[in-house]
């Protein structure tokens, strides 16, 4: 069978499609733009891939070898409702549907029960632990984590491997097509305005995923907002537990929020003890984008939310102290307006602060677009005079190096993808 997969360059479409190889299928995808998952694709033989997303694209594709499937990323209608690869499908009568049927029939034809790792935050993260947990007990596991890892592929279906670990984004409801065997929940707080209007949809869709899950392992305080009950099959677990800090010692609280949640999933699913699991994440390497050094100093972090940039903050004070010097580009100008409220304060500790342009994908053409200079605005009075709107430039890549020539951390808060400030940063310094 042959996979065509639009926007295979993003990272979970990217990860579907080397597991769509890894099973057999003829893969081959497009996308908007050249990026370094495209880059890892290839070196993992999935070399049928092109940038551009025109009609004749494709049909020079299907016309090599015909299409049986086209899957897509949820962006791909929303920003074109009339995109010419999904008109294609539709004339030639060519099966398209988003990752998610997709990504159920390969975890049916591979008899996987499926971990799903959900929340506003900290799911990339979770994900990547839940995984080296599994290497590090010996037990085969087959999974797909949005971001690199230093201890495996992105993706992989493994020989033997009875569980699948993936990151059921809510994002487009994706997490709903899904009946997980065992749900993890790292935190629920109030994102996607565009497709949840109110606080009280984006709830619901969580309490439909619980509803949805087998048994489900999340913070008593998300259970208390989402007005579900304990069981036997629902597991609170208190994240004022002292013995979260005490027995962890992985930097940032929010990494060990995560960890205590994916030892108590592993303890649910195999009976092994936290004695035995809490040693193995404390050796937790990271992810890529997370709190990831570039160079000696020079962090990215894939934070694009109040609570996710608060959390990368607070990890970076761990690291650095006082001094932390802050580059901040912003996830979609329609969040930026969600956020503009949390925006007042979210920066009081940085010593320096530097706001180059938002990362523009799926946006309202309604609003207005924040330039740097209005987010600084934004600020409280205080912050605005550490702050300075900046540019992807060498005058930028000449400031950075001057902090970190000062003994300075500089903490890159960066949307990631083609073009992005993650990106600059890779080209630039590495």
């Amino acid at each position: 069978m042959h996979i065509y997969f639009s926007g295979i360059g993003g990272a979970g479409i990217s990860s579907l499609a080397l597991m769509a190889k890894q099973a057999g299928f003829e893969v081959s995808g497009s996308d908007k733009q050249d990026n370094h998952n495209l880059y890892y694709l290839r070196e993992k033989g999935v070399t049928n891939t092109h940038v551009g997303q025109s009609k004749d694209q494709i049909s020079a594709v299907h016309e090599a070898q015909p299409i049986d499937w086209f899957v897509y990323t949820s962006a791909l209608p929303m920003e074109q409702p009339d995109a010419p690869e999904l008109r294609f499908c539709q004339e030639q009568g060519i099966k398209a549907t988003k990752r998610d049927e997709f990504l159920n029939y390969l975890l049916e034809k591979q008899n996987l029960k499926l971990i799903a790792v959900a929340g506003t935050h900290g799911k990339t993260t979770t994900t990547a632990m839940m995984v080296w947990l599994f290497k590090q007990l010996h037990l085969p596991v087959s999974y797909s984590v949005a971001g690199s890892i230093s201890f495996g592929e992105a993706a992989l279906l493994a020989d033997g491997s009875e569980y699948f670990v993936y990151e059921a984004d809510e994002f487009d409801r994706n997490f709903l097509a899904f009946q997980p065997h065992l749900s993890v929940i790292t935190g629920v707080d109030w994102d996607h305005p565009d497709i949840y209007p109110t606080r009280d949809e984006y709830y619901q869709a969580f309490r439909d995923f619980v509803s949805q899950s087998e048994q489900v392992v999340l913070w008593d305080g998300d259970a208390e907002r989402l007005t579900v009950e304990p069981s036997d099959s629902v597991w609170e677990l208190d994240d004022d537990d002292h013995d979260i800090n005490e027995r962890l010692q992985l930097a940032g609280h929010v990494n060990r929020l995560d960890a205590w949640l994916v030892a108590h999933a592993l303890h649910k699913l195999t009976g092994k003890s936290l004695d035995e699991l809490l040693p193995h994440l404390n050796e937790f390497p990271g992810v890529g984008r997370r709190f990831e050094e570039v160079v000696s100093g020079l962090v990215t972090d894939y934070a694009h939310t109040a609570p996710k940039i608060r959390g990368a903050l607070q990890m970076a004070d761990e690291v650095a102290g006082d001094n932390v010097v802050v580059v901040y580009e912003g996830l979609h100008n329609t969040r930026q307006h969600f956020m503009k409220d949390d925006l007042k304060h979210l920066f009081d500790g940085a010593k320096k602060l530097y706001v180059v342009p938002t990362y523009l994908a799926r946006e309202d053409p309604n609003l207005p677009l924040l330039k740097p200079q209005d987010l600084i605005k934004l600020l409280d009075p205080v912050v605005q005079s550490r702050a300075e709107a900046a540019e992807l430039n060498d005058e930028l890549r000449k400031t950075i190096l001057k902090h970190l020539d000062d003994g300075n951390l500089v903490l890159c808060i960066t949307a990631g993808g083609g073009n992005s400030l993650d990106e600059w940063l890779r080209r630039e310094f590495r």
